[in-house]
């Protein structure tokens, strides 16, 4: 069980990397660079190949080799919870023991989609991971997406037969959990948000960080809005949050990470280019993703 008393090994301003793509393949440089920008921007935490990260559309190797240069390139200069979730639990324990030895500081474990497990299939998958790799495992709660619920008494479950299992990516949008999940594990217990929205509500309700999309486009701004509330100055927070939402909600106009990646093509980061069966987003949804940047001052 999570040191009921001890700090979040991981707190703050995460981002959920978008993966570059040049014509079809993973554009390395231009990763490299957003990995550098990220830190330089503040960002407390990189998350490769997770949803943001286009995952499902990756083979083998390029997850492998994306984990690798993120590993490579941030050098040790902030943590890296590495994507190595999988609807097979074979094939997850085998992304999450890479990882480990390529560096990554933790594993993140998405809930096994389409296939509906229950209760006792989660316990199960976590629990394979978790004993398969000595690094934190962070368990991704994401309902919207895998269809199931990971439910709290199950995760304390997890938690106390495997310490290693420490942290959770919640993108259930519930701002009322964080307290009863710090009533179960303590403070020690990593709980990071999985929805950028409703990250300030998540926050004030307990929670320590987030795993953010919007940070891809704005990480000094996401750092900022963390780092004022961890400050006391709930005023600037609030503010950063305000001028954000618009573009939260443009992030998640239509599937992620096409928006995002529409957003980094407007400004210079990289090419929009995403893998099938994600296509070009929308006409009116490029304006509303334009709309929203130029409201929230990151382009004129």
């Amino acid at each position: 069980m999570t040191d009921q008393n001890a700090t979040p090994q991981f707190a703050g301003s995460y981002t959920a990397l978008i993966t570059p793509f040049a014509d079809g393949r993973v554009d390395e440089a231009a990763f490299r660079k957003l990995v550098d920008w990220q830190i330089e921007s503040g960002t407390n935490g990189l998350v490769p190949v997770g949803t943001t990260g286009e995952s499902p559309t990756l083979s083998h190797g390029e997850h492998d080799r994306v984990i690798e240069i993120c590993i490579e390139q941030a050098a040790g200069r902030v943590p890296v919870i590495a994507g190595a979730g999988s609807n097979s639990t074979a094939e997850a324990v085998r992304l999450a023991e890479h990882a480990a030895t390529a560096g990554a500081d933790a594993v993140l474990i998405v809930s096994p989609y389409y296939n509906k497990p229950t209760q006792d299939g989660l316990y199960c998958h976590f629990t394979a991971v978790a004993t398969a790799v000595e690094v934190p495992v962070i368990v991704y709660d994401i309902p919207g997406r895998s269809i199931v619920r990971v439910n709290d008494d199950n995760l304390a479950r997890m938690a106390a037969d495997y310490p290693n299992i420490s942290g959770i990516k919640d993108a259930t949008s519930d701002v009322a959990r964080p307290p009863k999940l710090v009533t179960m594990f303590g403070d020690g217990f990593s709980q990071l948000s999985g929805e950028d929205a409703t990250t300030l509500p998540y926050l004030a309700a307990g929670g320590h960080g987030a795993i953010s999309v919007t940070s891809n486009i704005a990480p000094q701004q996401v750092a900022d809005m963390h780092n004022a509330w961890r400050a006391g100055d709930i005023a600037t927070a609030q503010k950063l949050n305000r001028r954000l939402m618009p573009v939260h909600d443009a992030m998640f106009c239509e599937a992620s990470p096409g928006p995002v990646k529409y957003a980094a093509k407007l400004l210079g980061i990289c090419g929009s280019e995403t893998r099938l069966p994600l296509c070009e987003i929308a006409d009116s949804s490029k304006d509303q993703v334009k709309a929203a940047l130029i409201s929230a001052g990151l382009m004129t």
